[in-house]
């Protein structure tokens, strides 16, 4: 059984040339697993850090599944715990440590009933790069047209 995805981060495929890939769990209070699942996560202008020994995730967007239930304190963009284990921790920061990569998370998904992601180590994409992809975007999509 493939995981079903929740939300996906197109933006860090265009914008980054993906080296690597890890799968990471996110720690997320109750009302936001809910939300998380009907698919109101937006993964788009989100990064991860690792800090004090801990792999974090910054900026991604849950709103409220019933914003009437939800706390008032509660912060959409909160800054989100991921669940690794040491090792991938220390493999994270080693890698981390070569200049011009960063963490993007690339897409969430269902795995077994838990919310999973998917980061990804890039390297950022030159402007050429990013024209040279568009380019060949179009050219595949008026070759579907034509057949």
């Amino acid at each position: 059984m493939s995981p079903k995805l929740i939300s996906e981060n197109r933006r860090a495929r265009f914008d980054y040339e993906i080296l690597d890939t890890v799968e990471a769990g996110i720690e997320l209070k109750g009302y936001e697993v809910k939300a998380a699942k009907s698919g109101r996560l937006e993964l788009a202008g989100s990064y991860a850090v690792v800090r004090h020994g801990e792999a974090e995730l910054l900026n991604a967007q849950i709103p409220p599944y019933q914003p009437k239930n939800t706390p008032p304190e509660y912060d959409p963009a909160r800054t989100r715990r991921l669940l690794l284990h040491k090792e991938e921790i220390a493999t994270l920061i080693g890698k981390l440590k070569e200049k011009g990569t960063i963490l993007a998370p690339l897409e969430a998904h269902l795995k077994n009933g838990k919310i999973k992601l998917t980061l990804g180590f890039g390297r950022s994409k030159k402007r050429a790069d990013k024209r040279e992809a568009i380019k060949k975007r179009d050219i595949e999509r008026e070759i579907g047209r034509r057949l």
